[in-house]
């Protein structure tokens, strides 16, 4: 995208253009200093429209580069022979280009699109059947009414949490107890014997496929801290060889690795 704008208020070489005028110079010439004016003309309808957006978990420089991003995508599609009013034109496109921010960004864990898309379902229904029925609708309820499993809908409410992370600060009341339970103090944290077991299954399974000497050399270069050299001087060998083993290990480990993957 060419570069930035001066929105400054200075004295326009355009002034004397009214935004039609201006509009089908752009569609003629294509200059880039034609669409700067256009721009900054109508940022107006950016500032409008990213306002909409506060304290929906997005910060609002972010949403507003966004929307600047929209207008010019709305700039370069206006056709002034259609008759429409510019700002009627650009709001729609500019809208569109932040909800799809918010729909691909706005997560805090990345959830597939599907998933997406049915819980914003899911929370429309919500409201609609609660009115409709005057009680909290169940999942069953929710599920018929979007012709879906009750897995599904429950998948989605799941997915809707990851959408704005909760403070780990957070408390809760502790019944029987003083004091209340933080978040933190419920999350669960990785066990790193899994991982132990993980590795050294792979190592055991990786060695096993090895022979003798390059067992030897493995063992002695990272997990004996033996220099090439001196493994070269217990193998007979030259340096240049224990390299060339090595390395041959290396790949070996790798394409093992890759099929556990």
């Amino acid at each position: 995208m060419e570069k930035a704008v001066n929105y400054k208020k200075e004295k326009s070489p355009f002034s004397e253009f009214n935004d039609k005028e201006l509009f089908r110079l752009y569609s003629e010439k294509k200059d880039i200093d034609i669409r700067n004016e256009l721009i900054r003309r109508n940022m107006y309808i950016v500032e409008i429209l990213s306002k909409k957006f506060l304290n929906k978990g997005i910060e609002y420089d972010d949403i507003f580069q966004v929307a600047s991003l929209g207008l010019i995508y709305a700039i370069e599609r206006f056709d002034i022979t259609k008759g429409f009013e510019f700002s009627s034109f650009a709001t729609p496109t500019i809208i569109g280009e932040i909800k799809k921010y918010f729909r691909d960004k706005g997560w805090a864990i990345r959830v597939p699109r599907r998933i997406q898309e049915l819980s914003k379902k899911v929370n429309t229904t919500k409201v609609l059947l609660q009115q409709k029925l005057q009680r909290i609708p169940k999942i069953k309820d929710i599920a018929d009414h979007l012709e879906c499993t009750e897995e599904e809908v429950l998948e989605a409410i799941d997915a809707s949490h990851v959408y704005k992370p909760k403070s780990l600060d957070l408390s809760y009341d502790n019944d029987g107890d003083d004091k209340d339970i933080q978040l933190l103090d419920l999350v669960g944290q990785e066990d790193k014997h899994f991982s132990m077991i993980d590795n050294n299954d792979f190592l055991g399974r990786a060695m096993s496929k090895l022979n003798e000497i390059e067992i030897k050399i493995i063992k002695d270069r990272f997990f004996n801290s033996k220099t090439q050299m001196n493994i070269a001087k217990e193998l007979g060998v030259s340096q240049m060889t224990v390299s060339r083993i090595e390395k041959k290990i290396i790949s070996k480990l790798k394409k093992e690795y890759e099929k556990t993957i």
